[in-house]
């Protein structure tokens, strides 16, 4: 678990590293999503996978049904 000075620093770096201007106003707002993100990736490692495991051939999202459907 990092700090969210470490997470701001880890975006700060990261953005130097490949060139990528943050301005000033948005850095929280990246640090807090970096941090979210970074999150989400640790559940997805997490998940144990089998020699027989295969990726999905595609993801095909469906539209959400409307309101009064279901």
């Amino acid at each position: 678990m990092t700090t969210p000075a470490e997470t701001t620093q880890q975006v700060d770096t990261l953005a130097a590293l490949i060139g990528l201007p943050i301005r000033r106003d948005h850095r929280a707002g990246v640090a807090n999503y970096f941090a979210l993100a970074t999150g989400f990736a640790a559940l997805v490692m997490e998940f144990p996978l089998c020699v027989d495991d295969e990726p999905a051939e595609a993801f095909v999202p469906i539209e959400p049904p409307q309101r009064g459907e279901a």
